[in-house]
C-alpha cells in the first residue's frame, strides 16, 4: 500500500525523485518491465488481506517482503489452509525475507510440510512495553523521554489533534519536547532519527542488508522455479553488525503449532488471574501475540468481541478468575480478526 517517500531513495534503485508520492508497486513494476524486456508484472496497490484464496491459487510461488509479523502470519496461515492433499498444485512454496537494521533473515516454507512462520513466532517476540509510571515520573533512557512526549505531552498540549507519524511538523514537536525533558533529567542521546524510530516503531533500513536478503530470497526462488539446485532448508539468518555472518539451520516443525500442527499449544497460566488479564496477556506473550482475541471452550463462549450484543453478554466473564471458567488442561479456541485461522491453546494451571 506504500507510496514513495524521499527517504526511500537512498537504499534502492527502482525509484527516482520524480516518483515521490506515487505507489511503490506501480513504479517498481514499470521500472522492471522497461529494463527487462518480455517480463510481465501486474501491480496491485492494496492490502494482501483483501484478496481471497482464488487470487493466491493462481501463483506457483509466493515471495514476501512484508514489513510486519502480522502480515506474515496472515499469508502463512492462508497458504497452509489452501493445501489440498489431492491437488499438488495447491501447495504454494513461500519464500520470505526481512531485515531489521544490520540483521536479516530468509526462509523457504513448504506449507503444511516444513516449519512455518507460526512455528517460530517466539523468535519474533514483541518489544517489551515500558511501564507508564517510568515514562511519567523517572525516565532513565532517551526512549523514555520520547515516549513521554508522544503519550503524555501530546495529549496535554495538543489533545484536539490526531498525531500523524508521517507529518514532519508532528515528529519535530515530539523531538523538541523529548529533548527538553531529557535535559531536565540529564539524559543524553535523544535524536530526531531516534524519535522517528520510537514513535513509528521502526528501525532504519540499511541498503547493504536489504541487498543481501534480496539476493538470498531471489536465489531461492530461482532454485525452486528451475530445480537447478536444492533450495534452502529452511532458515538463514544474517548478522552484519560486526562483519558479514550468516548461519543456516533447519527450523523445527512443531506439532503444537496453532496453524500447521495438530495439537493445541500449551500455555502456562495462573488460575487466579482474571479472564480479562489473560486476554490482555495474549498480546504480550511471544508465542501468541494476538491483539483482539475472542475466546471459547468446546462448551461455552468465554468472551466474544463481535457482534456488540454478544460482547455485552460475555463482558461479565472478563472479571472472573480463569479457575472459575475453565478446567486445568482444558482447550480453548481463540480467534482474532487479523487472521483467518483459529488458534487452539491448552491452559495449564501453575
Amino acid at each position: 500500500m506504500d507510496t514513495i517517500d524521499i527517504s526511500n531513495l537512498n537504499r534502492q534503485f527502482l525509484f527516482r525523485q520524480a516518483d515521490i508520492g506515487k505507489p511503490k508497486a506501480e513504479v517498481a513494476a514499470a521500472f522492471v518491465q522497461k529494463r527487462v524486456k518480455g517480463v510481465n508484472i501486474t501491480p496491485y496497490v492494496g492490502k494482501i488481506q483483501d484478496k481471497d484464496e482464488d487470487y493466491y491459487m493462481q501463483f506457483n510461488i509466493v515471495i514476501c517482503g512484508l514489513d510486519s509479523i502480522e502480515a506474515r502470519r496472515w499469508i502463512n496461515s492462508t497458504l497452509i489452509s489452501m493445501v489440498d492433499e489431492d491437488d499438488p498444485s495447491s501447495l504454494k512454496p513461500l519464500v520470505d525475507g526481512g531485515t531489521e537494521g544490520f540483521k536479516g533473515q530468509a526462509r523457504v516454507i513448504l506449507p503444511s510440510i516444513s516449519s512455518c512462520i507460526e512455528c517460530q513466532l517466539d523468535m519474533h517476540a514483541p518489544r517489551a512495553a515500558v511501564p507508564l509510571c517510568t515514562i511519567a515520573t523517572i525516565p532513565r533512557q532517551p526512549q523514555h523521554c520520547i515516549e513521554w512526549a508522544h503519550q503524555i505531552a501530546w495529549q496535554e498540549k495538543r489533545k484536539d489533534e490526531t498525531f500523524d507519524g508521517d507529518d514532519l511538523e508532528h515528529i519535530s514537536w515530539i523531538y523538541n519536547a523529548a529533548y527538553e525533558r531529557a535535559q531536565q533529567f540529564h539524559i543524553h542521546g535523544v535524536t530526531f532519527q531516534m524519535t522517528q524510530g520510537v514513535v513509528k516503531n521502526i528501525i532504519p533500513a540499511i541498503a547493504s542488508t536489504n541487498a543481501v536478503i534480496a539476493a538470498s530470497t531471489t536465489s531461492e526462488v530461482l532454485k525452486i522455479a528451475t530445480g537447478c539446485n536444492p533450495f534452502l532448508t529452511n532458515y538463514m539468518m544474517y548478522a552484519g553488525e560486526e562483519g558479514v555472518y550468516t548461519y543456516t539451520f533447519e527450523a523445527e516443525k512443531k506439532p503444537d503449532c496453532p496453524v500447521c500442527g495438530e495439537l493445541a499449544r500449551k500455555l502456562d497460566v495462573d488460575p487466579n488471574m482474571t479472564l480479562g488479564e489473560f486476554i490482555t496477556s495474549l498480546g504480550e506473550r511471544a508465542e501468541a501475540q494476538l491483539r483482539k482475541p475472542s475466546m471459547r471452550t468446546e462448551e461455552k463462549t468465554l468472551y466474544q468481541r463481535f457482534p456488540p450484543q454478544l460482547e455485552e453478554m460475555t463482558r461479565p466473564h472478563l472479571a472472573k478468575k480463569l479457575a472459575d471458567l475453565v478446567e486445568d488442561g482444558e482447550e480453548v479456541a481463540v480467534s482474532d480478526p487479523a487472521y483467518t485461522t483459529t488458534f487452539r491453546f491448552r491452559l495449564q494451571f501453575k
